[in-house]
C-alpha cells in the first residue's frame, strides 16, 4: 500500500501549474486533498475532476498572504479531517525586472507571497503536526533559489529564502525530535501560468524563449509524490528538477 493512502494534503497554489498536477497526482494514490488558491472557479472545477476520477478532494479559497487566512484553512482542514499530514507550499509569483526600474509594488507582493505565504502556512499548519510527532511540509523553491540572474533579483531572493526557512525549519524539527520532515523542491522551467505574472515587455519576452525547453509540471508533481512515500524516518531534504538541456 502507498504511503500516500489516507494522508491528509494541503496544497497552496492548487488552482494550477505544479499545485494542480500534485493535487491530481496525489488524490489518485489514495490522498484527501484540501486545495487552496484565491480563484473558486479553478478550485471547484479541479475537485470536481478529482472526485469523477474516484479521489477525494475538498477546497478553501484562500489567499496565502494573509494570515487569518492561512489559519482559517488549518482550522478548516482539522475540522474535517481531524488532522494534517503533509503541507505543499506551493503558491508563488514570479514578476522579473531590473532594479533599477523600481518595481517596488512587485517587490512587495513576490516577498508577501513567496515568503510570508510559506511563513504564514508553517505558522498555522505545523502545530498541529508537532503535537501528534508526524508530518511533512514540502517548500517549492526554484533554481533560482541556487543561481541569481540580471532582471531576477528579487525574485530570488524569496527563493533563497524559501530554501533558508526550509533548511531551518528542517534543522529546528529534527532537533526537537517532532518527526516533521522538511523537502525543498527547486524546479527549473516547468509549465505553468508563472511567466503571466512579469509586466516587464523585455524580460518577458526573454523568459519566454528560455521556457521554451519548459517540463510538464507533472514532473514536479512526480518529485512531490516520491519525497512523501518514503518511509517515515527517511527524509528527503532537497531535489534540484530541470529540463535536461537546461544551463542555468
Amino acid at each position: 500500500m502507498s504511503n500516500i493512502q489516507g494522508k491528509v494534503v494541503i496544497i497552496t497554489g492548487a488552482s494550477s501549474g505544479i499545485g494542480e498536477s500534485a493535487a491530481k497526482e496525489l488524490a489518485s494514490k489514495g490522498a484527501k486533498v484540501v486545495l487552496a488558491a484565491r480563484r473558486k472557479d479553478r478550485l471547484e472545477r479541479l475537485q470536481a475532476e478529482i472526485q469523477s476520477s474516484g479521489g477525494q478532494a475538498t477546497y478553501k479559497v484562500t489567499d496565502v498572504t494573509s494570515h487569518k487566512q492561512m489559519k482559517d484553512l488549518a482550522d478548516y482542514t482539522l475540522k474535517e479531517f481531524g488532522q494534517i499530514d503533509v503541507l505543499v507550499n506551493n503558491a508563488g509569483i514570479m514578476p522579473q525586472a531590473f532594479l533599477a526600474e523600481n518595481k517596488v509594488e512587485e517587490w512587495d507582493k513576490m516577498i508577501d507571497v513567496n515568503i510570508k505565504g510559506v511563513l504564514y502556512a508553517i505558522a498555522t499548519i505545523v502545530p498541529s503536526m508537532r503535537e501528534r510527532k508526524s508530518g511533512h511540509v514540502i517548500n517549492l523553491s526554484s533554481v533560482a533559489g541556487h543561481n541569481i540572474y540580471p532582471g531576477g533579483t528579487v525574485y530570488c531572493g524569496t527563493k533563497f529564502a524559501v530554501k533558508a526557512i526550509s533548511e531551518g525549519l528542517r534543522q529546528e524539527e529534527a532537533m526537537n525530535g517532532t518527526n516533521v520532515r522538511v523537502t525543498n523542491i527547486s524546479p527549473g522551467a516547468v509549465k505553468s501560468e508563472l511567466l503571466e505574472t512579469i509586466t516587464d515587455p523585455t524580460m518577458k519576452e526573454g523568459m519566454e524563449d528560455f521556457y521554451q525547453v519548459a517540463i510538464e509540471a507533472t514532473s514536479i508533481a512526480h518529485a512531490i509524490t516520491y519525497a512523501i512515500e518514503q518511509p517515515s524516518d527517511v527524509g528527503v531534504n532537497e531535489l534540484i528538477i530541470r529540463p535536461t538541456v537546461q544551463v542555468g
